[in-house]
């Protein structure tokens, strides 16, 4: 089980999970072994715990999903879990069809609805070596926080340079980025994730897409981390790691972003 750590002085809390330490990291595997091990494809499924939740078809725990839910194996928090977002190995949201990612967002809406009586719900997905991901097959993940742990996590930024924008929401690079080329897309209405009807999840999938597949275009080795901020006033924050924190960040919390948010943006919006 996860131990919370509190620190009597700040407030601020950790989270030892030393399961962690036992992750496979396929970054440092060759290549020809990465499809052949890797837990998240087809006819692995008896490597994974088994699954909490499949959208497709076949039996439970046998090939015929189109995306799998199954319990995080090294667990940060007791409740914690991995949405393998499609079979294939290898193809990122862009490269998926926007049903497919129409299908993921709905799995997100799913897990948050079945958590959301049990703690503060997260979801997050990291993707290439930079981002924290130990397996390459694209996934995201879920996690539970006790209510009684307050999340240093930012507050909706204030909307500015636009990126583009449809009924429901607004792609921005906000004044406030902490990571180059940083992007926010926000609900135009306030709700809890797990509302989302699925007219706004269909106009959502394909903003999803285009800001990773604009990021993939300027960065073409792209490792990037996303969330979704849990709670009413719910944003999705998209963090390119294109640079690394180094000494005067770690010593002084502060943010050096080295792309003018402004700039970002005009770039975003080319077609």
């Amino acid at each position: 089980m996860a131990r919370y750590v509190p620190d009597i002085h700040t407030h601020r809390w950790i989270v030892l999970a030393p399961v962690r330490s036992q992750r496979p990291d396929e970054e440092k595997e060759e290549p020809v072994a990465k499809k052949t091990v890797c837990p998240f494809c087809y006819g692995h499924e008896d490597m994974t715990p088994p699954e909490s939740l499949r959208w497709g078809d076949g039996e439970p725990n046998k090939p015929g999903w189109l995306v799998r839910v199954v319990p995080n194996k090294f667990a940060i928090t007791d409740v914690h879990e991995v949405i393998i977002h499609s079979p294939d190995h290898t193809k990122d949201l862009p490269d998926l069809s926007t049903q497919q990612v129409e299908l993921i967002l709905k799995v997100y809406r799913e897990r948050y609805k079945h958590y959301a009586q049990e703690g503060q719900v997260l979801l997050f997905c990291n993707y290439g070596k930079e981002s924290g991901a130990s397996l390459i097959h694209p996934h995201s993940q879920l996690v539970v926080i006790p209510r009684q742990i307050k999340l240093d996590t930012l507050s909706r930024e204030p909307v500015r340079n636009v990126v583009e924008e449809n009924t429901h929401f607004t792609v921005y690079c906000p004044d406030f980025s902490q990571w180059p080329y940083e992007v926010w897309i926000t609900p135009k209405k306030d709700y809890v994730f797990d509302q989302i009807t699925d007219e706004q999840l269909y106009d959502l999938a394909p903003i999803l897409q285009g800001v990773i597949k604009k990021l993939h275009e300027k960065f073409p080795d792209l490792a990037y981390n996303y969330y979704i901020h849990p709670g009413s006033e719910w944003y999705l924050r998209v963090m390119p790691r294109t640079v690394i924190r180094a000494g005067f960040e770690l010593g002084t919390g502060l943010a050096v972003n080295i792309a003018d948010p402004t700039e970002a943006a005009t770039f975003l919006r080319q077609k």
